[in-house]
C-alpha cells in the first residue's frame, strides 16, 4: 500500500469518527478504536474499546443535535506502514432552535495502528482551544 493509500484510509477513519458520533452510532464509533486504545478528553482517560464505547460513544438522551467539523489534518505514516500519527483541528457546531453556533474547538492528537482490515485509533487525545498540550499527546 502506498503512502497516499494509507493517508486516504486514515482520512476516512478521521471522518468516520465524526459521523458515527454525530449519528449516535456507538457500536460503529467504538469499532474505530483498537481493543487496547486510550481516549483522553476533559482530563480523563478511558482504556480499551469497551470503556470508550460506554463513556464516549454514547450521547446523553435529549442532547441537542450537533456536528463535528474536522479540518487541517496532518498525517505522518511510519516507513513500515503499520503506524501513523495525525493532528486534526476541529470544531463542534450545535443547533438550538433556528440558531447554529460553534460551541467548542480544538485539536485531535492521534496515534494510529493498522489492523489487517483497517486503520484504527491506538490513542486519541483531545485538546481544546487555549488548553495546554500534554507532553504525551
Amino acid at each position: 500500500m502506498s503512502t497516499l493509500e494509507h493517508e486516504s484510509a486514515i482520512r476516512r477513519l478521521l471522518s468516520e469518527y465524526c459521523q458515527h458520533y454525530d449519528d449516535k452510532r456507538a457500536d460503529d464509533f467504538a469499532a474505530l478504536f483498537a481493543e487496547d486504545a486510550k481516549f483522553t478528553v476533559f482530563g480523563k482517560t478511558r482504556d480499551g474499546r469497551q470503556a470508550i464505547h460506554d463513556n464516549i460513544g454514547l450521547q446523553k438522551p435529549g442532547q441537542d443535535p450537533g456536528q463535528h467539523i474536522s479540518y487541517n489534518s496532518v498525517i505522518d505514516v511510519s516507513s513500515d506502514g503499520d503506524t501513523a500519527r495525525a493532528w486534526t483541528d476541529f470544531c463542534y457546531l450545535k443547533r438550538s432552535g433556528n440558531q447554529y453556533s460553534i460551541t467548542i474547538a480544538g485539536r485531535y492528537f492521534d496515534r494510529l495502528v493498522r489492523d489487517p482490515d483497517r486503520w484504527r485509533f491506538a490513542s486519541r487525545t483531545i485538546v481544546f482551544l487555549g488548553d495546554p498540550v500534554p507532553d504525551d499527546a
